[in-house]
């Protein structure tokens, strides 16, 4: 900032000791010349008394504009009826007008350039007397032209202003709606990055708990199974970690845009995290109901209609609304429960049926529910619904609708 500037902004912030000042000098300059130069009937002290009371409310002309512009003609109209003269402490008038146009409101100023111009006429009729008429008529062109010359001046530089106020009003305005979005980004990032932790992590879990249990019932009586389990358990530990470490490196990453390497010893190294894998999609369905069915669980799978190409964001959606469905399947619906997943293909949209004969909600929950909020939350992100609850006659149900891009309902989300 230059020192103009700083000088301006100063200027602005203390307005009324500037315009005091101003006030001041301005009596000092024409109060004197007003005793040699007065115009009309007008003694030397009522002159000077005159000249203090129309310079005196020019203290208050931005502070205060309606005030000091009503004070300023107040006295100019008495001074026109007691003692009618031409003095040069009457331009306060024009600075009064200037002032309440470029600070006052709009029926300020338009109230004050029409008591300017009326002034204007009756000066000159109350000096007729005493002074000639072409006199009279340049006085009351010479006043009725500055007038309006200072009015137009002045709605120029109040129009710059409000030009000025509106920009800085909009920048703010732009600075406010950029950190809200950014706060809005930074909370959907951190509802999705929930959401993925909370489906790897949940599911991951819920496996290999199963398995483990499983593996030590069958340890004394069938080893081999006890091993499969050990197997299982294995195998679900290394996807759960892949997928933990793929969005890790998505979180962190070189400055030029390269993923992160995990190195350190107890880290397992089964593929370099430059690479990068697609996103599961509906596709995997049938892989991740054979893992379920590896827990104990009899999963049968259905899938009707024509298959149809599906964006990544849809996929994704779908395969982890079936495993969140599946691994509180795993968590609640007790030993060997019976599952059907029925995915069927309509003409505009895809739907998820997953049923269980299981205990279902009289298992109560482990959590605070993340898992069905996060469905909600996948399904509505593209225009679908999710419902989730308990059957008649026992068990659980979920049943996910997620319509295709080209027949989904104005206003919904955009893919992610």
């Amino acid at each position: 900032m230059s020192t103009w500037d700083r000088l301006l902004r100063w200027e602005d912030s203390h307005r009324f000791v500037v315009d005091t000042i101003g006030a001041v000098l301005f009596f000092l300059a024409l109060g004197p010349l007003s005793l040699v130069t007065a115009v009309g009937i007008a003694t030397v002290d009522s002159t000077f008394v005159w000249s203090v009371l129309l310079t005196a409310p020019l203290a208050w002309r931005r502070v205060r504009p309606v005030g000091s512009a009503a004070s300023v003609y107040a006295v100019g109209l008495a001074q026109l009826v007691v003692a009618p003269a031409v003095l040069p402490a009457d331009l306060a008038v024009l600075v009064a007008l200037y002032s309440v146009t470029v600070h006052g409101p709009v029926w300020a100023h338009r109230a004050a350039i029409g008591c300017a111009l009326a002034a204007g006429v009756m000066l000159p009729l109350r000096l007729v007397a005493d002074v000639n008429a072409p006199v009279v008529t340049v006085a009351a062109l010479l006043i009725g032209t500055s007038s309006l010359t200072v009015w137009a001046f002045g709605l120029v530089r109040r129009s710059r202003r409000e030009t000025l106020e509106a920009l800085v009003d909009r920048a703010v305005r732009l600075e406010k709606e950029r950190d809200q979005q950014a706060q809005l980004a930074t909370q959907a990032e951190r509802s999705r990055i929930a959401r993925e932790m909370h489906d790897i992590v949940a599911h991951s879990l819920s496996v290999v708990i199963a398995q483990a249990d499983g593996g030590r019932y069958a340890a004394e009586s069938d080893p081999s199974a006890a091993g499969r389990a050990l197997e299982t358990i294995a195998e679900t530990g290394r996807a759960a970690l892949t997928d933990m470490r793929r969005l890790l490196g998505v979180l962190r990453s070189e400055p030029d845009g390269r993923l992160r390497a995990a190195d350190g010893p107890g880290v397992l190294q089964e593929a370099p995290l430059t690479e990068t894998a697609p996103q599961p999609g509906e596709s995997e369905i049938p892989r991740l109901v054979d893992q379920v069915r590896a827990s104990g669980a009899h999963v049968s799978l259905v899938r009707m209609g024509e298959p149809r190409p599906l964006p990544p964001g849809v996929g994704l959606a779908v395969y982890r609304i079936t495993q969140e469905a599946l691994t509180n399947v795993l968590k609640h619906a007790g030993p060997a429960p019976r599952v059907t997943v029925v995915v069927q293909w309509r003409p505009d949209a895809i739907e998820l049926d997953v049923t269980d004969d299981g205990r279902g909600a009289s298992a109560g929950t482990d959590g605070l529910g993340q898992g069905l909020r996060g469905m909600h939350e996948r399904a509505t992100m593209f225009g679908g619904s999710v419902t989730a609850g308990p059957r008649p006659g026992g068990g659980y149900r979920v049943r996910a609708r997620l319509p295709f891009p080209d027949h989904r309902p104005r206003g919904s989300a955009p893919d992610a």
